[in-house]
């Protein structure tokens, strides 16, 4: 499902599983691993509860820089990110920002047609594999 540049893909896999298989393919890609953020962890620390939910920041400067050579501003969408998470009926799911909705949002011009095009087809075939 899209949702306001989203996309949501379901998960047979617990969030934990599911973002270890997106963080395991995207260094098999070459990609480098900024953080994982662990909400829930956040959440517990000031006696909050929150479903499992995982995020990990990740990218490579030759996909991203074009876009930010292109209009610096993206820069506020970058690095790539994926989130895992867990729903009130114990559905995990995979988040993650549409590139063609983050080059729409900043005005991007044709000169990064192509980078769009690649990034998204990483970040949709990094999905797939985490989550079939």
């Amino acid at each position: 499902m899209s949702d306001n540049g989203l996309v949501t893909i379901s998960s047979p896999y617990s969030v934990k599983d599911t973002i270890d298989r997106v963080e395991k393919d995207i260094k098999l890609k070459g990609l480098t691993v900024f953080a994982r953020v662990d909400h829930a962890a956040g959440a517990m620390e000031v006696d909050l509860s929150l479903a499992p939910t995982l995020l990990l920041i990740f990218g490579n400067a030759r996909g991203g820089t074009p876009l930010m050579q292109a209009k610096q501003q993206v820069g506020i969408d970058l690095p790539l990110k994926m989130l895992a998470w867990q729903d009130t009926s114990g559905q995990t799911w995979l988040t993650y920002n549409d590139l063609h909705w983050i080059a729409q949002r900043h005005g991007l011009g044709e000169e990064v047609d192509q980078t769009v095009k690649v990034l998204s087809g990483v970040m949709a075939a990094v999905a797939k594999q985490a989550t079939t």
